[in-house]
């Protein structure tokens, strides 16, 4: 098997180096230029020797990315990309900009398992999780496109991060490493739509990260409805984790709510939701649901949005309704990549 070295930390290529022979420092060039040079290919790792050259091409790999689509949003400059794996899978990713930044909105997962009913990611199906150099690939593949830095990552794009778990610890120590990115937990988001024991897993880490609940519902029976995780892991347990989250690592946690007409958006659905949430360390983000044509769900109108914001406040929880970006170009992630499937499979004779 030839190894994935773009997804190895420093000390596992120390170790492989000293293997074939040669110095301990190779591992710290060799890191340098797959994490600050960005290289795709062994051979324009220029002050290596040749001999060591050869031995990457031939027992190791580059899972390098590419760009199948790319859409610029003209309302504000967002930009989603379609990304081919080397397998002939496809990710999509976001690049976002703010006043403080740019951010990306990257996959972790080839689709994902959770089922969410008004979520595009799970409408082609789970293919596989992705490889902390895949997860990396997007964000320096955007690099390289743009010619921008990133400043800050958000893992909410297609996937379940803790469903991905041992490979998503990994790219985040590679992103956060000062031999390369070096991007900073406190400028990083990481997602969930609930898994209890990784929550409590994440929470020993103490990574310092932002944790992004998908809360969506503030009784079980809607959850249930729109979140099959919820028959697994209920609200009383997810919030349970939640606390246990904060007193570990005294981060706030950030809970999302996407708001869909007339399933959670009621008065008496934002009172509920300020009871579940009283006197908790958190913010409270309201999103208005993106339509996707099989889940027929509609978004809330503006009105009600800041209705629902209101109820929050006026029980002093923080609330803010996120801006949305790339509205032009159906920015959130899962439209780019089922388009890609059916194509694809079109063409190999197995389609509708």
């Amino acid at each position: 098997m030839r190894k994935d070295i773009r997804s190895m930390d420093l000390e596992e290529l120390t170790t492989l180096v000293k293997e074939w022979g040669e110095p301990s420092f190779r591992a710290k060039q060799i890191f340098s230029w797959l994490h600050q040079k960005r290289v795709l290919d062994f051979d324009e790792m220029s002050d290596l020797p040749i001999t060591l050259r050869e031995k990457l091409r031939e027992k190791g790999k580059l899972q390098n990315l590419t760009i199948e689509k790319k859409l610029v949003s003209a309302l504000d400059g967002t930009i989603k990309y379609l990304f081919s794996l080397p397998d002939g899978e496809y990710v999509e990713t976001v690049r976002m900009r703010y006043e403080h930044g740019n951010s990306l909105c990257l996959s972790c997962q080839v689709g994902c398992k959770m089922g969410c009913r008004f979520c595009a990611s799970t409408k082609a199906g789970y293919q596989r999780d992705l490889l902390p150099s895949e997860m990396l690939g997007q964000v320096y593949e955007v690099m390289r496109n743009t010619k921008e830095p990133i400043h800050n990552l958000v893992l909410m794009g297609i996937g379940e991060p803790l469903d991905n778990y041992q490979n998503v610890l990994r790219f985040l120590k590679l992103v956060t490493s000062k031999d390369g990115l070096n991007i900073g937990y406190r400028h990083i988001s990481l997602s969930t739509c609930g898994l209890v024991p990784m929550i409590d897993a994440l929470a020993k880490e103490n990574l310092q990260l932002t944790l992004s609940v998908s809360l969506h519902a503030s009784d079980n029976e809607t959850r249930d409805e729109i979140m099959p995780v919820n028959h697994r892991y209920p609200l009383e347990s997810l919030l349970q984790a939640c606390d246990r989250y904060t007193e570990k690592t005294h981060r706030r946690i950030s809970y999302e709510y996407a708001l869909i007409r007339g399933v959670n958006d009621s008065e008496k659905n934002a009172l509920a939701l300020a009871k579940l949430l009283r006197g908790k360390l958190c913010h409270v983000n309201l999103i208005p649901v993106n339509y996707v044509r099989e889940a027929g769900y509609q978004k809330s109108g503006k009105q009600r949005l800041y209705a629902f914001q209101k109820v929050l406040t006026d029980h002093h929880i923080n609330a803010t309704v996120r801006r949305t970006l790339g509205a032009d170009i159906n920015a959130a992630c899962g439209q780019l990549r089922r388009e890609a499937d059916t194509q694809t499979n079109e063409h190999r004779g197995d389609g509708f």
